[in-house]
This record gives structure tokens, C-alpha cells and sequence, in this order.
């Protein structure tokens, strides 16, 4: 396994992660994900941890925080040997303040996380997302306290725009509190917009990325193909898709899936192995989560390491999956020489 320092900081990181959405099976949009329970998640911990990925991620929503308590009891008598990421944010039990990055109820929920957990302390905490109505540096400073406690190690943050990060990171800087060291973001092949102010923003900030569905829900592993309908056992059929469906182009996917299939043949590896692998070898990506609902498919993902694509096949990947942005970014590489992008453009 190869390992990665998350962002600026000092920690190092598998470059694979394992994702416990597939825990519990709490609800219908979580059930599409998977419905696995403490005996297989203490198996798939224990795979992981044999193969070096020691970090596990999940969060106080998933299955309302049954995915917690499931991993809290999978890695019983292990803690030591493992980096545990959780979030907090979004809706989670009732009241006024049930949701936001509010001092109340973020104080609430990383207590409620260590308890379901089994811990006293969270390695790595997100922000599940922006929190438009409380007041950033409240967030930042109750953040801050907490790692000051000790119950969290390091901050991050989750689906964050440019200007939301940017923010952040300033006043942190300002007041001299602990600042956001990763991002966890949606990136693959199938939909690039990271690239656009994310990637560069990482750069300039050492903010890691921590990558969520590489595989865009399924899209990339090989089962979606021209004329053929879109599998029922799969999440997008389920209903279990955090991709909304207007932001997949399907001719794209299709020409995507082309060179994969082109790929694959040549590596010798899976189709979803090629498409993991391709984010792996970009900018400022320290980690993507992989998720497996059996023994299988976890040690299908596991094959992602070890090996990497080459120039030209990821130069054909690229191209197969490149896409106009939007403005001001298409006007901003109309002069490359005042706006140099990374290599990768």
C-alpha cells in the first residue's frame, strides 16, 4: 500500500480508504448501497487492515448513525492500528438544531460520533458540507477547541465550493486556528468539475483531496454500456445514486467506458481498476474511498495499487473524458501564460 501525506499536515494516509456507507442499510437510499452488518464489516476491516489501508471513513448520517456503531464494533481491540474519518452537518435527529455547523450541534454530534464509534477521538473530521446561515468563524472556532480537547486530530473539509475553502483557510490563518488540511470531493472520470477551482486551489493551499465515488456510483465499473438497460442491482437503479442524474452525459459515459474497455485489455486489469487508477495519478489527490458491499469486490479495489497507467494511456483518458468548463474558466486558458494551469491541461 502506498501511503500519502494528507495535504500540508504531517499525517500519511492510504491512497485507498475504505468507505462505510455500505454499513447498517438504514434506510431505502442507504439499503441501495449495501446492507452489511457487524460479522462481514469486522471481515472487511480485518482485509483492509492486511492489505495496509487503515483508513476508514463514515458519517453521522449514514443509516442515521448505524454505519458508525457497525464500524465501532468491526474494529474492536484494533483502534490502534487505524485512522478513523467521520462528518458531520447534514440532517440527524429532530429539533431546531438538528443540522448545521453550528457550535450547538457540532459539539452534540462528535460526542454522539466518539460514543457510536467506541472512541476518544476522531482522527480526521469534515465538515459534510457548507453551512450557509451559521457564521464561518463559529464553525472554525468550535473546530479548533475541539482539536485543542483532543477529540479531533486533524480538520477537513466536504463538498465545499472555491470560495466557501478559501474563506475558511483565511480565517483560520487570521486567528491562528487549526485550518482544513483535506477536502473530501466528488471526482472521476465521468464528471472533471474538481479540476476546474478545486485541484487548483489544493495546490496553492496544500488542502488534500480525499476522493468520494471515483467510480461515479457505479458509472465506471463496466456494467453500463451502449443499448444495454442500466442494471437493477445497481444504485443508480435503486435509487441510491448521491450523482444526480443531470449532470451525467451518457454518450460521454459510453466513450469513456470505450477506452476503458481498450485499456483494460492492455493492463490486463479491471475496467474499474483503470478508472481508480487514473485518479490516483492526479494532482493533489491523497486518498480515494473505495466502498465493497462482500469480500469480493473489496479485493477487487485493493488491485488498484501496486501498479500505475502510463503516460499515453492516461493522456487517451484524458481526452476521451474531457470537457468544456465553464466560465470564467474557459477564458482564463485563453492565456495560459497568465493563467497557468497544471501539467496535466
Amino acid at each position: 500500500m502506498e501511503y500519502r501525506h494528507l495535504g500540508g499536515s504531517g499525517l500519511q494516509v492510504p491512497v485507498l480508504s475504505f468507505g462505510t456507507a455500505t454499513f447498517g442499510g438504514g434506510n431505502s437510499f442507504f439499503k441501495a448501497w449495501g446492507s452489511t452488518q457487524v460479522d462481514e464489516a469486522t471481515r472487511l476491516v480485518d482485509i483492509c487492515l492486511d492489505a495496509g489501508l487503515n483508513l476508514f471513513d463514515t458519517a453521522d448520517v449514514y443509516s442515521q448513525g448505524l454505519s458508525e456503531e457497525i464500524l465501532g464494533k468491526a474494529i474492536t481491540g484494533k483502534r490502534d492500528r487505524l485512522l478513523l474519518s467521520t462528518k458531520a452537518t447534514f440532517t440527524f435527529g429532530e429539533g431546531p438544531n438538528n443540522q448545521g455547523s453550528s457550535r450547538f450541534h457540532l459539539l452534540r454530534q462528535v460526542e454522539s460520533s466518539l460514543k457510536r464509534l467506541g472512541t476518544d477521538y476522531i482522527d480526521i473530521f469534515h465538515m459534510h458540507g457548507f453551512d450557509g446561515v451559521t457564521p464561518v468563524d463559529e464553525t472554525l472556532r468550535t473546530l479548533d477547541d475541539l482539536v485543542q480537547s483532543g477529540k479531533i486530530r486533524y480538520l477537513a473539509a466536504s463538498n465545499y465550493s472555491g470560495w466557501h475553502l478559501m474563506k475558511a483557510l483565511g480565517i483560520s490563518e487570521k486567528y491562528g486556528w487549526n485550518r482544513y488540511v483535506a477536502h473530501q470531493v466528488y471526482y472521476s472520470l465521468l464528471n472533471r468539475e474538481y479540476e476546474w477551482e478545486l485541484m487548483p486551489l489544493g495546490l496553492d493551499q496544500k488542502v488534500g483531496a480525499i476522493v468520494w465515488s471515483p467510480l461515479a456510483a457505479g458509472m465506471l465499473g463496466g456494467k453500463y454500456r451502449r443499448h444495454q438497460p442500466v442494471p437493477a442491482d445497481s444504485r443508480v437503479a435503486q435509487g441510491g445514486s448521491p450523482i444526480p442524474a443531470a449532470v451525467v452525459d451518457n454518450e460521454r459515459l459510453y466513450a469513456i467506458m470505450d477506452v476503458l474497455d481498450t485499456l483494460a485489455e492492455e493492463t490486463g486489469k479491471t475496467v474499474a481498476q483503470v478508472a481508480l487508477n487514473w485518479v490516483l495519478q492526479r494532482p493533489t489527490v491523497s486518498s480515494i474511498i473505495i466502498g465493497a458491499r462482500n469480500e469480493e469486490q473489496l479485493r477487487q479495489n485493493l488491485g488498484v495499487v501496486g501498479w500505475t497507467l502510463t503516460t499515453e494511456q492516461v493522456k487517451q483518458l484524458d481526452q476521451a473524458s474531457d470537457t468544456a468548463p465553464i466560465y470564467p474558466y474557459w477564458h482564463q486558458r485563453q492565456n495560459l501564460t497568465l493563467n497557468p494551469p497544471p501539467s496535466f491541461y
